[in-house]
């Protein structure tokens, strides 16, 4: 049976990734099996999947946020992985008997942290309290005023308060403002403001290198002009292009030995990949690691379905689908400014088309929405398992080049 996983960043107060929650299904339905329960389910996803051996692949050895069932608690069933590396989430729909109570306690006891997901307030909870550490809120099930009247109780407990479903930029704020120590949801995704922002000349220089990535061929004597503004970029390049995972046995010492070692096309994916994490500086990381990983999954798709395009489109796709987000602009605006092709302009601008397929595909991917993942892959004549594979590649990749263009 494949096991197919995707995951959802949570972060801490300063917009860094403090965890990841991971969430499974069967990949022969996409659910949960009609014929199993949910339980048996769960634990034939954990023990057949490669949670075992490559979960640090998964969450760059950030802790795992696993839901956990009725019967794989009283099983003691989280017990089989590391308690470092995990935190048990305990459903909204458990049933509170003596029975869960004491499975909790010896998790507990274990060394396990406990978080309690979709908390609803109910008095049900309060005898299993005492052994959370997290308690997880749906900040879209109640009002502003609920929240602020029922958060401070919380607040005087040794625990911490994840918001969760937070979509805006001002959910966040008004979050944080409360005293919430974690955030779950799509807020990172959004620009904090959408209009009426001028971009200022470095952003301009970074856009530059994006049009020059872009163009069929490489205007060497352009790209050598906006490199001279910044000698910091350049030397960002070469630290980049000489990563080792990248380049194992020749040391980069020059743009244009760069240029002829590596060739036109790898070179204009390095130029755009340091112009998109230069132009992120002041943004969560997560969104820049979402955009590598969309790069590299659309290149891959790309590549399945035997379109070579010069530059690859499928990776300017994925990396460029964020770019409202990172400059805080409108993305009909900025496609503009851009000279890219109208098939990129029209996908990123999320007009039909097969690049725009491949955008919906993996933003289902991330979602963990597995019927539209089924859709998108029959409609791109794509082999199920192969686009989890593929996704699966990206993302250890886009956790590789982020490392790297974070380097110094």
């Amino acid at each position: 049976m494949y096991t197919y996983i995707a995951r959802q960043a949570i972060f801490d107060r300063n917009k860094h990734v403090h965890a990841y929650e991971l969430l499974f299904r069967d990949g022969e339905s996409n659910c949960y099996p009609a014929h199993i329960t949910p339980d048996e389910a769960t634990s034939r996803l954990l023990t057949n999947s490669h949670l075992s051996q490559g979960l640090e692949d998964i969450t760059q050895g950030k802790p795992a946020f696993i839901n956990f069932f009725q019967d794989t608690l009283l099983h003691r069933f989280p017990t089989f992985l590391a308690p470092e590396k995990i935190v048990v989430e305990l459903l909204e729909d458990l049933d509170v008997n003596e029975q869960l109570l004491d499975a909790c306690k010896q998790i507990k006891q274990n060394g396990y942290r406990l978080a309690l997901d979709d908390y609803d307030f109910d008095l049900k909870w309060q005898v299993i309290l005492p052994y959370v550490d997290i308690i997880k809120i749906n900040v879209s099930m109640f009002s502003q005023q609920e929240i602020t009247e029922r958060t401070p109780a919380l607040k005087n407990m040794p625990i911490k308060l994840v918001a969760e479903k937070v979509e805006t930029y001002e959910q966040f704020q008004f979050c944080l403002e409360l005293g919430y120590d974690y955030f779950q949801g799509y807020f990172f995704t959004y620009p904090e403001v959408i209009r009426n922002k001028s971009l200022p000349s470095s952003k301009l220089n970074l856009l530059e290198l994006i049009n020059v990535s872009s163009a069929k061929e490489l205007d060497f004597n352009y790209l050598n002009s906006i490199f001279e503004r910044d000698v910091t970029l350049t030397y960002r390049l070469l630290r980049f292009i000489n990563d080792p995972l990248l380049n194992k046995s020749n040391q980069i010492t020059s743009l244009k030995h760069a240029l002829t070692f590596m060739g036109e096309l790898e070179i204009k994916k390095f130029i755009a990949l340091l112009a998109l994490a230069n132009l992120s500086d002041n943004k969560p990381g997560e969104l820049l690691k979402l955009c590598l990983i969309r790069a590299k999954f659309c290149e891959l798709v790309s590549a399945a379905k035997r379109e070579y395009n010069n530059p690859p489109m499928g990776f300017l796709a994925g990396l460029l689908s964020m770019l409202d987000s990172l400059l805080d602009q409108p993305m009909s605006v900025l496609v503009n400014k851009l000279p890219i092709s109208d098939e990129l302009k029209m996908a990123l601008s999320g007009e039909p088309g097969n690049l725009f397929n491949y955008l919906q595909l993996v933003r289902a991917l991330e979602r963990a929405q597995w019927q539209l993942v089924t859709d998108y892959a029959k409609l791109l004549q794509l082999d199920e398992l192969l686009v989890f594979q593929l996704h699966h590649q990206a993302l250890l990749w886009g956790n590789h080049i982020h490392l790297a263009s974070q380097s110094k």
